[in-house]
């Protein structure tokens, strides 16, 4: 349960219809199981201790008090394991029959929830047993040898600060208002249906469908346990479809008819951190409401949920080219209103044959399309200088004219020359004015051509760039409009790459061999081989390990110790931990001394939810303290 990692399980038993004494052990068997395994919250189907379909055998005391004798024999052979175990049984409670849930844990009865709504349609009669439990709000009972406990509707169950976890039952979940609303607002991160849902034609799409749209409307995780094969099939089939959904996605699925159990992590900081962001997520203080503390050991998860090496890159390949391609427009139609809103009909870039300006001539190409404009209004500037190597050079200029842009080469190397000369710089002393002056002058050259030609310069920075401050201050770091500004590094790769497999040769080719290409500013000389000298990702880290940094910092702000964690998961076997560590280390120094340059940028499109723009999604002052966040890097 460190860093707010809980790993849960939802499970069938093997179950014979009334038969309490054979089902408590098959859940028993399901609670150690689970307990081996590291969980440390169980949910049962409903009515799970008895089975669902007993019919008119409710109405018999022996089956009733048969249930009752196990719920407390399921207490008194759990008392020494670290799990909470919530099962399914009737109670008799002030002469009415109660559809519970019963929450166990370590030899105590924390709580019993009844079943709110009462389903009477259908193939559905509860009505002829079970009362609902709206009538059960300050109520308790008593089970003997010590044992009592609420019986209320009303409960919520704390473990942790955020591990707060509230119960509902099967047609719970169904109707318009239901119990998760208020459970959720009074601080439950996790809700646990135990359900006895019967099997029909599309009865599972729209079961999976509305348990991940519960989890996204209410900022949770959703665990529904649903009653399997055991029960009667006189009437009805149940298929034991057991689903855990975190915040719209779905963490955990079985088949259809088969026995046994589900596990996920869930990461109950991330969802109570959702809760703080989204400000118009209601919390609201529920009358008589009862918060019941259950205390458990806080251990470390043994994690098993997928945590991504890339989180901005979606992983199954057909998403990824939808969101791509969507991506791509995104950018384009941006980039389209602004052109048409100043009436311009041209646009200038630098182009250098890497990665980042390649993707914005990509956007480029795509909005003048969207205008119906001619792309030789596209103004494609080359800039040779000291830095340039043949391949990146011949590949700018064969992708210009690939594209129909109008190319310009413009060598800069007489420019910075004179500019040395002028403030007085050795030119073989290759330090960051050397660098910085080529950054620049190629940014006024691009300037001044925009305002010859009536257009803007579109800018070509990277949302990573930005995060690392990896820009020259008023060189690559301005442009009048920067269609990349929230695109990941890594993920601007995938986007290239999508663009290659939808053209044709010798685009295509050009393209690929970009992709191939060493992300580098070339601002230094080439190797004695004429190569790519200076490699970005050997100077500042690799890129998918400060965007794995960026996307958890940013969007949910983890600390230092909990990305590292995770890293050292998604990125077993690719990085040793002390790399992991040092990359973390400088990714933390760069961004917060890097501020000031994320102060004044241009306009850009957002396009995801993590997003650096001071305008909208980040605002943080420039001389903001770095200390607390490297405090704890250090120790790591």
């Amino acid at each position: 349960m460190k860093d707010g990692f809980v790993k849960i399980a939802c499970a069938s038993p093997d179950l014979h219809v009334a038969d309490c004494d054979y089902n408590t052990d098959r859940i028993l068997d399901l609670i150690r199981e689970a307990c081996d395994k590291g969980v440390k919250i169980i949910c049962f189907p409903e009515l799970s201790i008895t089975g669902y379909t007993c019919g008119d055998l409710f109405l018999q005391e022996i089956l009733i008090d048969s249930a009752k004798e196990n719920l407390i024999r399921i207490t008194e052979e759990t008392c020494q394991l670290p799990i909470v175990s919530i099962v399914g049984l009737p109670i008799i409670y002030q002469n009415k029959l109660y559809n519970c849930a019963a929450v166990i844990c370590q030899g105590e009865i924390y709580g019993l929830v009844p079943k709110m709504n009462i389903p009477n349609y259908g193939e559905f009669y509860e009505h002829r047993h079970f009362s609902p439990g709206t009538d059960l709000i300050d109520a308790h009972i008593c089970f003997g040898k010590d044992l009592s406990c609420p019986i209320s509707p009303r409960q919520l169950f704390q473990i942790t600060e955020n591990l707060i976890f509230g119960i509902e039952i099967c047609e719970d979940l169904w109707i318009a208002d239901t119990p998760s609303v208020r459970l959720a607002q009074n601080g439950a991160n996790l809700i646990f249906n135990l359900s006895a849902s019967d099997e029909i034609i599309g009865k599972a799409d729209y079961r999976r469908m509305i348990v991940k749209a519960k989890s996204g409307s209410l900022l949770c995780a959703y665990a529904y346990a649903d009653a399997g094969i055991g029960e009667s099939t006189q009437d009805m089939t149940f298929a034991g479809h057991h689903l855990i959904a975190e915040n719209g996605s779905l963490l955990a699925e079985s088949p259809l008819f088969t026995q046994g159990m589900i596990t996920a992590d869930i990461d109950v900081n991330r969802l109570a951190h959702e809760k703080r962001r989204m400000n118009t997520f209601q919390a609201k203080q529920t009358a008589n409401l009862w918060m019941i503390e259950i205390k458990l050991p806080v251990e470390e998860t043994r994690l098993e949920r997928y945590i991504s090496p890339r989180p901005f890159v979606p992983s199954d390949q057909a998403i990824l080219d939808s969101r791509c391609e969507e991506i791509l427009q995104m950018q384009a139609v941006g980039l389209m209103t602004r052109l048409r809103h100043i009436h311009a009909k041209t646009a200038v870039i630098g182009l250098s044959g890497g990665l980042d300006s390649t993707l914005a001539l990509i956007v480029m190409t795509h909005a003048f399309d969207m205008l119906g404009l001619d792309r030789s209004g596209i103004i494609a500037v080359t800039m040779p200088c000291f830095g340039t190597t043949d391949r990146t050079y011949t590949n700018a200029c064969k992708l210009a004219e690939a594209y129909g842009a109008s190319l310009r080469e413009i060598p800069i190397q007489d420019s910075v020359r004179q500019h040395f000369h002028d403030i007085q710089h050795d030119e073989n002393q290759h330090d960051i004015v050397y660098e910085n002056s080529q950054a620049r002058e190629r940014t006024q050259i691009l300037m001044d051509i925009a305002n010859q030609v009536n257009g803007i310069v579109i800018g070509t920075g990277d949302l990573s760039e930005l995060a690392l401050g990896w820009a020259t201050y008023n060189g690559d770091h301005m442009s009048m409009y920067a269609v990349n500004a929230s695109i990941p590094k890594t993920l601007v790769r995938y986007l290239t790459a999508y663009e290659a497999s939808h053209t044709a040769a010798p685009l295509q080719q050009i393209l690929l061999d970009i992709l191939d290409t060493p992300v580098s500013p070339e601002l230094l000389p080439p190797d004695k081989s004429g190569n790519i000298a200076q490699k970005t990702e050997d100077l500042v880290g690799p890129y998918e390990l400060h965007d794995f940094y960026l996307y958890y910092m940013l969007r949910f702000g983890f600390p230092p110790k909990k990305i590292y964690r995770m890293a050292l998961y998604a990125f077993q076997g690719s990085y040793e931990p002390e790399v992991i560590r040092k990359w973390l280390k400088i990714f933390y120094r760069r961004f917060f001394s890097q501020q000031f340059k994320r102060s004044c940028l241009p306009d850009a499109p957002k396009v995801g939810s993590v997003t650096l723009s001071p305008r909208g999604d980040f605002r943080m002052p420039s001389d903001a303290s770095a200390s607390l966040w490297l405090k704890e890097a250090e120790s790591l």
